[in-house]
């Protein structure tokens, strides 16, 4: 037992509902009760506390800052008291009925009165004129209370709704009513229906009406982990520890429990409570909880955590106890935080012993100058010395060091191993198409043919087929035992892969739509410690990914093709089309210390290399956010800094070059710079980008499904300055600069467009239509650049040599383009113009005809 005996109360009131607040340096901590006295107690010390008389009575509510704290009170009133001459200010609102709680914003300018009001209002606590008003409530509130941020106000109503308002606008905005978790209630009653956000900001806890404490995800309000089966009466108080470690609750029960919140599970329960706690609050820095009683008195609990537990208060800020957090699974996987594979973690050079090392990477900075007070926290039980030397921030000194040698070369220490003077960051492996876990839900697979998504049951999965077009295919819904993490979607049929667990290895399923005998399902099980790290599926073959480092390649029934070691590792991603197959892994390091993307093609059926180990176009800040085949496949990427690019002339061996089709930074309906958005990548098809639009800071589609937009290609040029004309003032556009900027992106975008299909067309046998469509794209190149040929001779005879030059990049053999832009030449009367093109169109034909000869 961490506590043995009964801890003694401090009388600060008359009997009755009693609370306190911490001012966020731990020094003080204020108490307020029935009686028409404020007192306030300093930490650390068994002094009497310093009183304030004369108040108003029954104050039911306070939220204390370092130099002034708030007190609300059955009347109506809310005061503002000074803490440095511990007097009344001023009175910052009235309320016509009783309030019920206060809550000061994290920057201590607001604060937010929760009253048996319908509307609650939000003070500027420098200027009492400045009042926000939230009037969505259908009945009084009982909590309030700000997210670590400030930009989000929950409100907890007695209808049992919890109320998200966004107070990053001058006008507060509804967000969303969280109705399902704390059940309706008398704003009088004993019972907490608190929102108590995380110390990460990530999520709440709030409890509910079976006596848990449900814990909610700020990203889509979804519910996530539960506290359960701690408390047999309503829940009357809760707190989080400063760093999320722990959970603090109350009940009516007369119980105290300490929850550890990475488990969710009972750390420790104090029976020895003489009466039901209405107020739980942690010291900031200590390992000490304060709570008050309905009895009128305060507890201050030293060592509330048993030794045993008490290092990870110490630690830095932990996560949010939510479902599927790659965070949280971070914190629980690796050491220290760290990801499996990751590496040690970096340090600071120099410091042999860090503030890191010793309270955790985040402490330091969280608690400021009161950092010290941890000390306690370090026990020399033994007399080795622990403890000696400690300066004031818990850690030691460097005297007991040897001279630091400054000419001796620092190390540093890499991550998949060091690389000279730099630590190697490898880009992890994602799926395309697929998004995290948002709640417990997610997509597995987003394309043109249709959508696979997956909800979280618990002890199993629910995976969800829709497609477009339901005429052709019928959209399907089974239970999923293996729980699929990656999937894929084509018109032949439906691939999945499932990681290893306790009872099974990892696994492939492939699952066709039709076929003409009985449906054939196929399950392929990997090797004992292997797991699939991507997917992909072509109209032939199916590919996976390993953590091995294998390429495993498989025919649609099942039948394994292909096995061999990807020579760029680890594999980050694939993609299939057809015959082809192309795999992207982790090569070289750069000098920005991450590894170099290296990309392969082959066709598996021929078994010919394309390209080999060649470098994916990605830039030093960006990521790899999508890999795919276009609907004519061309391989394609898009990137985090909103890049399409195709990939030219693949298939000859060292030809290949990534080429831009879209900046989507660069798009007309971004030009006001008053739309905040990004895009989801879906496909290339009918040479436009697919994709969803992501609005408000988005990373990935959500629920509902989302509708697809598309862009059509343009090519990044330059953006053409303002012009002076020949007879105006500076900033007047030159009327051909418009249109030669319009022509100029048609030119380059057909020529790349007809690059693609002339590659396409000399690897195939081509077939009359795709030959038509061949000889019509090269029209549309030769047409921009005879309407360019048009613009140079508007502009003026000393535009000729360039008219020239674009006539010389005409394509048609026939002459007849040739011909054409002679005569354009002609009608602006460019005499000279019009010879020199003549004399290149024969020249030309001279050319053709000996090639052909």
């Amino acid at each position: 037992m961490a506590n043995p005996g009964r801890l003694r109360g401090r009388p600060a009131h008359t009997p009755g509902p009693t609370y306190l607040s911490y001012t966020p340096n731990g020094r003080h901590l204020v108490t307020v009760g029935l009686n028409n006295a404020i007192r306030i107690f300093q930490s650390g010390s068994d002094s009497e506390p310093t009183n304030i008389d004369n108040c108003q009575e029954s104050n039911f509510a306070v939220a204390a800052a370092n130099g002034f704290f708030i007190t609300g009170s059955e009347d109506g009133t809310v005061s503002k008291y000074s803490m440095q001459s511990n007097t009344l200010e001023e009175v910052l609102v009235r309320c016509t009925l009783p309030v019920r709680d206060v809550a000061l914003s994290p920057d201590h300018q607001w604060v937010a009165v929760a009253s048996d009001e319908l509307v609650v209002k939000v003070v500027n606590t420098e200027d009492m004129t400045r009042v926000l008003y939230l009037r969505e409530q259908s009945k009084g509130s009982k909590h309030v209370s700000f997210d670590p941020s400030g930009t989000c106000l929950a409100v907890s109503c007695s209808d049992g709704i919890i109320y998200i308002y966004s107070m990053s606008s001058e006008e507060p905005q509804l967000v969303k009513k969280v109705d399902g978790v704390v059940k309706s209630f008398e704003t009088d009653s004993e019972s907490s229906a608190a929102v108590l956000w995380h110390p990460d900001g990530r999520a709440f806890a709030a409890p509910t009406g079976t006596r848990d404490i449900q814990v909610v995800s700020q990203e889509d309000w979804a519910n996530q982990k539960v506290f359960s089966n701690g408390h047999t009466g309503n829940i009357t108080a809760l707190a989080w520890s400063p760093n999320g470690a722990f959970l603090a609750t109350s009940g009516a029960d007369r119980k105290l429990i300490l929850w550890d919140a990475l488990k969710q599970t009972v750390a420790h329960v104090y029976d020895d409570i003489p009466a039901t706690i209405l107020a739980l609050k942690w010291h900031p820095g200590e390992n000490i909880l304060s709570y008050t009683t309905n009895e009128g008195e305060l507890f201050i609990r030293p060592n509330f955590v048993p030794s045993e537990l008490s290092f990870a208060l110490r630690e830095g800020i932990k996560p949010a106890p939510l479902l599927h957090d790659t965070l949280g699974g971070a914190k629980q996987n690796g050491i220290n935080g760290t990801k499996p594979n990751a590496g040690p973690p970096r340090r600071r050079d120099g410091t042999p012993d860090t503030l890191d090392e010793i309270m955790g990477s985040d402490l330091g900075s969280d608690l400021g100058s009161d950092v010290g007070s941890l000390n306690g926290f370090i026990d020399d039980d033994d007399g080795a010395g622990y403890t000696e030397g400690l300066n004031g921030h818990g850690k030691r000194t460097n005297s007991h060091l040897d001279p630091v040698d400054t000419n001796r070369p620092k190390k540093r220490y890499g991550g998949y191993g060091g690389y000279g003077g730099f630590e190697i960051q490898h880009h992890e492996a994602f799926q395309p198409g697929s998004t995290s876990w948002r709640g417990n839900r997610r997509y597995l697979c987003l394309n043109l043919i249709g959508f696979i998504w997956t909800v979280d049951q618990g002890t199993h999965n629910t995976v969800t087929v829709e497609f477009y077009d339901r005429e052709f295919h019928r959209d399907f819904h089974f239970t999923d035992p293996f729980l699929y993490d990656k999937a894929c979607l084509t018109e032949h049929g439906a691939l999945f892969a499932c990681p290893p667990s306790a009872t099974q290895p990892s696994t492939i399923h492939y699952r066709p739509h039709e076929t003409w005998t009985a449906r054939t399902d196929w399950r392929t099980p990997l090797p004992a410690g292997e797991h699939v790290t991507s997917i992909a599926l072509s109209d032939a073959y199916v590919v996976a990914t390993t953590s091995d480092h294998y390429v495993r390649i498989y025919s649609l029934f099942g039948v394994p093709l292909r096995v061999y070691k990807q020579k760029s590792s680890p594999a980050v991603t694939c993609a299939a089309w057809r015959n082809y197959v192309m795999t992207i892994g982790n090569g070289p390091p750069r000098a920005d210390g991450f590894c170099s993307l290296l990309y392969s093609i082959e066709n598996v059926k021929r078994d010919e290399v394309c390209q080999m180990e060649d470098i994916v176009a990605v830039d030093e800040h960006a990521k790899l956010q999508s890999v795919f085949f276009s609907d004519s496949g061309d391989p394609c990427i898009y990137t985090s800094n909103g890049l399409l690019l195709t990939l030219l002339h693949w298939r000859l061996p060292n030809q290949a070059r990534w080429t831009p089709l879209l900046d989507t930074t660069h798009l007309p309906r971004l030009a006001s710079g008053l739309k905040d958005e990004t895009y989801w990548p879906v496909a290339v098809a009918h040479e436009k980008f697919h994709c969803i639009i992501l609005k408000g800071g988005e990373r990935s589609p959500y629920f509902p499904r989302p509708l697809l937009s598309e862009f059509e290609f343009s090519v990044p040029l330059s953006t053409r300055p303002k012009a002076k004309t020949a007879g105006g003032a500076d900033g007047e556009e030159e009327p051909d600069v418009d249109e030669a900027a319009h022509l100029e992106q048609q030119f380059v975008k057909n020529s790349i467009l007809l690059s693609l299909l002339d590659d396409m067309l000399s690897a195939t046998r081509a077939t009359s239509s795709q030959r038509a469509e061949l000889g019509r794209r090269e029209n549309e190149v030769d047409k921009a650049v005879l309407q360019l040929v048009a613009v140079e001779c508007r502009t003026g005879e000393e535009r000729g040599m360039k008219a020239l030059e674009l006539a010389g990049l005409l394509r048609d053999r026939s002459g007849r383009m040739m011909e054409a832009a002679e005569k354009i030449a002609g009608r602006y009367g460019r005499d000279g113009l019009g010879e020199r093109i003549r004399g290149l169109t024969e020249r030309r034909l001279v050319g053709w005809e000996e090639e052909e000869g």
